[in-house]
């Protein structure tokens, strides 16, 4: 067995490994950024494969990875775990039916809420309290799961006709083209920025270059907030017009976890 996925802030690396690490010792994961990744897929049966859902939809740069190595998902078993920071009615359900279109086999899927990694949007955010209590929540149902996973039976959350449903009406059918095609809209304040290259470094895109000592955004931005949350200056923003509160997994993990 293999852990498979694509992380903007964090969260979902983090649902992935702990997964994992209730389901058995020494099970490696991989990003789709890291060149093992395929390697690795060729070589196991079984998948557990992470996503975060965008707008009840799969980032750009996972659904091109999984179409640009079509030939690799015959065959295999794939369980998939979808984060959110809202909903999402068939977030597995969704990745499941492109993965079965390569003939790959789903066989289950589980939706966990984790904190929005949305930083330059007010509204989404919530207190570091309750960021911590939505952790805690989750890693239960991921001990629960990896339990039931063990004996074979597999959590069915995101599966079937009623969250497909839910999916497309609740979401992704008004905000089919936010992640239709790679974005534009990153913004860097001139003033702000320092050129010191964290977000070029961070990027998967590799979508920001420096400048005469200044980053620069391209066209083909995946929405993933990675820059955005680690600008030392807050001098980039996507979807809003200024960075509330820069978000990341660590900021809210206890140490006892």
């Amino acid at each position: 067995m293999l852990g498979i996925y694509f992380s903007g802030t964090g969260n979902t690396k983090y649902c992935i490994e702990r997964f994992l690490q209730e389901c058995g010792d020494n099970i490696e994961s991989y990003s789709i950024e890291d060149e093992r990744a395929i390697p690795g897929i060729k070589q196991n049966n079984t998948i557990v494969m992470g996503y975060p859902v965008y707008y009840s939809n799969i980032p750009k740069i996972l659904k091109d990875f999984i179409q640009k190595n079509s030939s690799i998902w015959e065959g295999k078993k794939i369980f998939i775990i979808a984060t959110m920071g809202l909903f999402s009615g068939d977030g597995a359900g969704i990745l499941g039916r492109l993965l079965e279109s390569f003939q790959a086999k789903v066989i289950g899927g589980l939706h966990l809420t984790m904190p929005d990694c949305i930083s330059d949007i007010k509204i989404l955010k919530r207190s570091l309290e309750r960021n911590k209590e939505i952790i805690k929540k989750s890693d239960e149902k991921i001990k629960l799961s990896a339990q039931n996973f063990k004996k074979g039976e597999f959590s069915q959350d995101g599966i079937g006709l009623l969250s497909h449903l839910a999916g497309l009406f609740g979401q992704r059918l008004y905000c089919y083209n936010a992640t239709k095609k790679y974005s534009d809209k990153l913004k860097i304040d001139r003033e702000k920025c320092i050129g010191c290259g964290v977000c070029a470094k961070v990027c998967p895109m590799n979508n920001i270059e420096i400048k005469e000592h200044k980053a620069v955004p391209n066209n083909m931005c995946t929405v993933c907030y990675r820059c955005v949350n680690k600008c030392p200056t807050l001098a980039i923003t996507l979807l809003g017009k200024k960075v509330v509160e820069q978000c990341g997994i660590e900021k809210y993990l206890d140490k006892t976890i």
